[in-house]
């Protein structure tokens, strides 16, 4: 791999992928708050003055107990919730974040396209092919799926086979990188639609 090919991925992967910015000044503004606080309480006892809330010692007291805290199923069902925040954090500072953007070969380049412009090529090819009318149908398109949802006319038949490789067949020819699993929904419009 050539250092332009390097540095176009990394291009690519930075368009694709969003930081995790927005978890990081969280999680650092709870712990700033939380330090902050206890820096606080604990000059507050140094000065022997009144606490904002507790003391020190009395904080440092009630964390001692807690496993002998009752009832103890209050203490467990806390336990797990700070587990699964955990887990949360653990997620989100190892688990890439996906912007609603797929990466396109297209004549030897690369390109980026939102997923809103894929939904609606989709969308417009469905229609053009089908003669369903633009707006009845949906198409939504994720990281790894596209779902399109056609509503023919009352007593319209309606085969979603065809749809379904019509979609696949186009987004082959978009040459998305990401390979994509396509499902098609045919909803029937509802009488009082129609009045």
């Amino acid at each position: 791999m050539t250092t332009t090919d390097s540095t176009f991925r990394r291009i690519v992967r930075r368009e694709t992928h969003s930081p995790r910015t927005v978890a990081t000044v969280i999680v650092v503004a709870i712990l700033i708050l939380a330090l902050s606080y206890a820096a606080v309480e604990i000059v507050l006892a140094l000065a022997s003055q009144p606490p904002l809330l507790v003391t020190p010692a009395e904080a440092w007291a009630w964390v001692i107990a807690l496993p002998t805290l009752q009832p103890s199923s209050a203490v467990i069902a806390g336990g797990v919730v700070l587990a699964l925040f955990g887990v949360l954090l653990m997620v989100l500072a190892l688990k890439p974040g996906r912007l609603p953007r797929h990466e396109m070969a297209w004549n030897g380049r690369v390109v980026v396209v939102d997923n809103g412009v894929i939904a609606s090529a989709l969308a417009e090819r469905v229609s053009d092919e089908t003669g369903v009318a633009r707006e009845d149908i949906t198409v939504g398109v994720g990281h790894r799926t596209v779902d399109v949802t056609v509503t023919p006319g009352p007593g319209v038949p309606f085969d979603s086979a065809p749809v379904k490789q019509l979609v696949e067949e186009e987004i082959r020819i978009f040459e998305l990188t990401q390979p994509m699993n396509t499902r098609v929904h045919v909803s029937r419009a509802r009488e009082s639609d129609l009045d």
